[in-house]
């Protein structure tokens, strides 16, 4: 039976040749990028899948010359924008294995993750060339965008002849891509063809009801393209051949905006942080939300009142918003989909967005073990919770003993703290790094950002020893502390709030709050509560 399942739920979706094959087929959505591609700008915003599938070839062409083999690893890292997608692409055409960085890592860590990757070719834009001791890291770098003293320019290998086709086996390395990094140095998570397309791409390239793409759609996403979710939506979207697809490459409203405005999705995934940040966005007449169907959001937790906000600003009669809940590791676990009527209340203190569903279909099992014995616990009681999933990443480069360690048997760690239902309902607590005694973290922020909507985003911080320290993020740096006290009156006592601005906040390239990083400039001690075990 699970052998037919798997059939089913799956599709032939190869990474090196994805292009070609989706063009052989007939497909013709249209692909249209918030600001023309940095491998190629002479090919504009607007692009098909023929030119597409030429452009990767040529690209494998530019890797081969650059010096890239089959096996070998090459390391991609620039700006934010859909092209991480096609040089991706490009590498597994010939064999290589790319590693897709942010170029939002901090300098250090960024350096550690090229140690560890050990790349045979560097894939790099000027700006970050030009960071002293980025290009050390591999015998030869190659400058996308410009030219470089010792490094190798696109003109340097343009002509070279399309190698031929080298497709790995299932269960070999396919990409490599990085974990979020909020509690410190990311983790670099090795998939396979079986783990990312076979079974993530491919169950996803189905018609599902309301979640699967129909013919009219116009698709959008809007996250970090360097991170491995890129790999999988591009393949999975464009099997199912909506209208259009459309790649934002930044959050910032001056090249975004207008873009949807443009071209006006009917289904938009984006990153928690863009979402916050596009908020205010949402108010007035025929924005360019009105045709949204779907909204799709799996990269970190997201507070009811962007959620309340965006279903609201759609002239859809029922849209639905698709929470997901997942890790790079692992792909979906569980999702929920939310509604205007799910959401009404906004005093209550009920799960809302915490609450995250059940577990995918035929895809996942989930457990709750205690912290300490690692036994299953009964439904309803809160521990770590576990999970089974044939998708699971084939390990950590340089760190596979942390990533054995974070097994127990067939089972996987998550890092996160929550409670499962009578019924399988998962409801999430805290990232285990992150608990704080007697209550949750996420809960006290939902409350928060519900009940004062001049606050953007609220972090929590647990300090041992002392009232758990609420970071409160809003745009001018400013706070009614009357309406602080009122807010925060019924919940566990806290410390006086710190309000800082959007851009003091240390994020990570999905631009969740790095936590650890957040406390350094806070001066504030280290320590938590959790154990940091499992993350």
């Amino acid at each position: 039976m699970e052998r037919k399942q798997m059939a089913f739920f799956t599709r032939p979706i190869e990474l090196g040749t994805l292009f070609d094959d989706l063009a052989e087929r007939g497909r013709r959505t249209g692909v249209h990028v918030s600001r023309p591609l940095d491998i190629a700008p002479h090919l504009g915003t607007d692009l098909d899948l023929p030119d597409l599938a030429e452009l990767v070839r040529e690209a494998a062409g530019w890797l081969a010359a650059a010096g890239a083999r089959r096996g070998d690893r090459v390391a991609v890292v620039k700006r934010n924008h859909w092209d991480y997608v096609l040089l991706s692409c490009a590498a597994a055409r010939i064999g290589a294995v790319p590693a897709t960085l942010s170029a939002d890592l901090p300098p250090d860590v960024l350096e550690i993750l090229l140690k560890r990757l050990e790349p045979a070719l560097l894939v790099t834009d000027s700006a970050l060339a030009a960071r002293p001791g980025v290009a050390v890291h591999a015998p030869r770098t190659l400058v996308l965008d410009g030219t470089a003293k010792g490094l190798l320019s696109l003109d340097d290998v343009r002509g070279w002849a399309v190698p031929p086709v080298h497709r790995p086996a299932l269960d070999d390395p396919l990409a490599v891509m990085h974990t979020s990094g909020t509690t410190g140095v990311p983790k670099l998570v090795v998939h396979s063809t079986r783990t990312l397309l076979r079974r993530l791409a491919g169950f996803e390239a189905h018609r599902w009801p309301v979640l699967g793409s129909r013919p009219d759609d116009v698709v959008a996403s809007a996250i970090s393209f360097a991170h491995g979710r890129a790999l999988a939506w591009t393949a999975s979207v464009l099997w199912l051949a909506p209208a259009k697809v459309l790649a934002v490459s930044a959050p910032g409203w001056e090249e975004a905006g207008p873009f949807l405005a443009r071209h006006r999705p009917t289904t938009l995934e984006a990153l928690p942080a863009t979402y916050v940040r596009w908020q205010r966005r949402t108010l007035g007449e025929a924005g360019p939300f009105a045709r949204v169907r779907l909204y799709i959001s799996t990269f970190d937790a997201v507070h009811p009142p962007t959620v309340r906000a965006f279903l609201n600003a759609t002239r859809r009669r029922r849209p639905v918003w698709m929470q997901g809940w997942g890790q790079s590791e692992t792909g979906p676990l569980t999702f929920r989909l939310l509604t205007r009527r799910s959401m009404a209340d906004g005093d209550g203190r009920h799960p809302t967005t915490r609450d995250l569903g059940r577990p995918v279909p035929t895809r996942t099992r989930l457990r709750v073990v205690d912290r300490e014995t690692l036994r299953p616990l009964p439904r309803g009681a809160s521990g770590l919770v576990v999970c089974r999933t044939k998708a699971l990443c084939l390990g950590y480069v340089g760190e596979q003993e942390r990533w054995q360690g974070k097994r127990l048997g067939g089972w996987w760690h998550t890092g996160d703290v929550g409670t499962l239902s009578r019924t399988g309902r998962v409801r999430f607590v805290d990232r285990e790094t992150d608990t704080i005694p007697g209550a949750s973290c996420v809960e006290l922020e939902d409350v928060i950002d519900d009940r004062l909507p001049e606050v953007l985003e609220c972090v929590i911080l647990g300090v041992p020893g002392r009232p758990s320290l609420p970071v409160v993020v809003t745009e001018d740096g400013g706070l009614d502390r009357d309406a602080w006290r009122r807010a925060v009156a019924d919940l566990p006592e806290l410390a006086d709030p710190v309000v800082i601005t959007w851009d003091q906040v240390p994020r990570t390239g999905t631009g969740k709050v790095r936590r650890t990083a957040l406390r350094e400039l806070l001066g504030e001690t280290p320590d938590t509560y959790g154990t940091g075990r499992w993350t």
